[in-house]
């Protein structure tokens, strides 16, 4: 899977893992919400969770794990280095934590951003889930859709 795979389609992407206790959950909720909001434009949207725990992270894993969120979305993963570049491309962060307490003595750290990429694969915005109702963001990826669209 590469950046080709969502040519000419927004994305809306999101990094975590799938044994993260409460912010990816969190987040991969709120995006369903937006997704569902985004109407009959939700076929412009390509949404992503990509893992940054590719040790656990598996294809069937990432599978069964987003198909428990939103029908739509996508679960990446791939070699650390390819996960590693990928992260870095976003400018985003993780890292591994040891937890003796933790499934497989681990957790990992990340940030919890949600950016918006353009069709183009272009950087548009970027979103919390903290920071507004899932209305709000989803009138914003309609607002930038139709903007684009009126070009």
């Amino acid at each position: 899977m590469t950046e080709a795979n969502f040519a000419g389609r927004w994305q809306l992407v999101f990094f975590g893992f799938t044994h993260c206790p409460d912010i990816c959950p969190t987040t991969l909720a709120y995006m369903a919400s937006v997704l569902d909001l985004l109407g009959s434009k939700v076929e412009q949207v390509a949404p992503l969770f990509i893992t940054v725990d590719p040790a656990r992270d598996t294809v069937p894993v990432m599978a069964e794990y987003v198909s428990a969120f939103h029908p739509r979305l996508v679960g990446p993963t791939g070699t650390e280095a390819q996960v590693a570049d990928a992260a870095e491309s976003f400018r985003t962060w993780y890292e591994r934590v040891e937890d003796e307490t933790a499934l497989d003595g681990y957790m990992m750290a990340h940030a919890g951003h949600i950016y918006l990429m353009c069709p183009d694969g272009g950087f548009e915005t970027v979103f919390q889930e903290r920071d507004q109702p899932p209305e709000a963001v989803a009138e914003q990826i309609l607002t930038h859709i139709r903007e684009r669209e009126d070009r």
